[in-house]
């Protein structure tokens, strides 16, 4: 159970107050209480009457006052249920490093392979998007199950310059939010991003995929742009591309778009920094985590292709938030009724 308004149960605070409160008034009216001279005639006074008969219409009261503190809380519960279509938007990175060799025929030609098998794979009711990335990110093809639109998209994909992952998760959340009114599109800085977050534990069933083999080094970060996926409940699937051969030759033929998608410089994956594989894995995972989603590492075409294999594509379901205010009132209501019957039930005559 979550609370969208945790602040309230700060109010629990007045449970103590009024036990203390409760106790200096007994105290108080026994100090001004008439003396009797015999205490037989005090116990006739007060008649059988027990102490937890005194006492539990005032811890009832404290009981209903904690459940309606609870409600203005707004607590809420998750659950999944099976998602009737989803989105997957697959972020592809197009930095030049793609064409190193050390996988062949190239890195970017083996990852066209595995998209396509992996496009091939889905049912009707799943939607695929491709975002393409390298300086900056494109939607190229918007969520279809036409899987030869798909396979269109993805041949026509060919190399530019450096690497912004940021920019690609961000392309991805507003690609889903076109199609998914319960999605809000993403904002130029986190700062900025007025979306109401999530319950935790909830997700929208859509989920993003980023494949690279390089470090961001144009657009805004990956974990301001992870953070925005996370408070939207998109859930953000990273795979490090790549073997550790970093001095491999790179041959993409023709295709290499001089142009790229912005700046001058190459792309990343050139193994500066002190990455391992030129990939930087850290920030990769942390993305995944922030999100929800999970890090894979692929070395090889065949590693790549049981990625897209593992994907949990089969599994998506959506979550749906229930507020559970209402039933928190209700206890509190009928602790409440409890109390004043048993009040008035055992003090007909106050």
């Amino acid at each position: 159970m979550d609370m969208l308004w945790p602040s309230s149960l700060l109010f629990l605070g007045l449970v103590p107050a009024l036990i203390a409160a409760y106790i200096w008034i007994l105290r108080r009216r026994r100090r001004f209480a008439v003396r009797f001279s015999s205490l037989s005639i005090v116990k006739a006074a007060v008649g059988k009457q027990s102490r937890w008969r005194r006492h539990l219409p005032f811890a009832l009261f404290l009981l209903a006052l904690s459940s309606l503190v609870v409600a203005a809380g707004r607590p809420v519960a998750v659950v999944s249920v099976p998602a009737g279509r989803t989105t997957i938007v697959l972020a592809m990175d197009l930095s030049r490093s793609m064409c190193s060799t050390d996988i062949a025929p190239n890195r970017l030609e083996a990852a066209k392979d595995a998209a396509r098998a992996f496009v091939e794979q889905q049912g009707p009711t799943t939607q695929i998007a491709i975002v393409a990335f390298a300086g900056l990110a494109e939607l190229i093809q918007p969520p279809t199950n036409d899987q030869e639109m798909l396979g269109d998209a993805i041949d026509s994909l060919i190399p530019g310059r450096r690497t912004a992952i940021g920019s690609a998760i961000l392309k991805s959340i507003d690609t889903v939010a076109e199609i998914d009114p319960g999605v809000a599109p993403s904002v130029s800085s986190s700062a900025a991003d007025t979306a109401p977050a999530v319950a935790e534990g909830a997700y929208a069933p859509d989920i993003i995929v980023v494949l690279t083999d390089g470090v961001s080094n144009s657009g805004p970060e990956p974990l301001d742009a992870a953070q925005q996926a996370a408070t939207r409940g998109l859930r953000v699937y990273t795979i490090g591309y790549g073997t550790a051969d970093n001095q491999s030759p790179m041959d993409c033929g023709d295709g290499f778009f001089s142009g790229g998608f912005g700046g001058p410089g190459f792309g990343g994956g050139f193994g500066g920094g002190g990455f391992r594989r030129g990939i930087d894995e850290e920030t990769l995972k942390q993305v995944s985590s922030m999100t929800g989603g999970e890090y894979y590492s692929a070395t090889s075409a065949r590693e790549l292709q049981d990625v897209f294999n593992n994907l949990p594509t089969h599994l998506i379901t959506r979550h749906e938030t229930t507020e559970l205010s209402v039933f928190f009132v209700a206890l509190g209501t009928l602790i409440v009724a409890l109390a004043l019957g048993l009040a008035w039930w055992w003090n007909p005559f106050g």
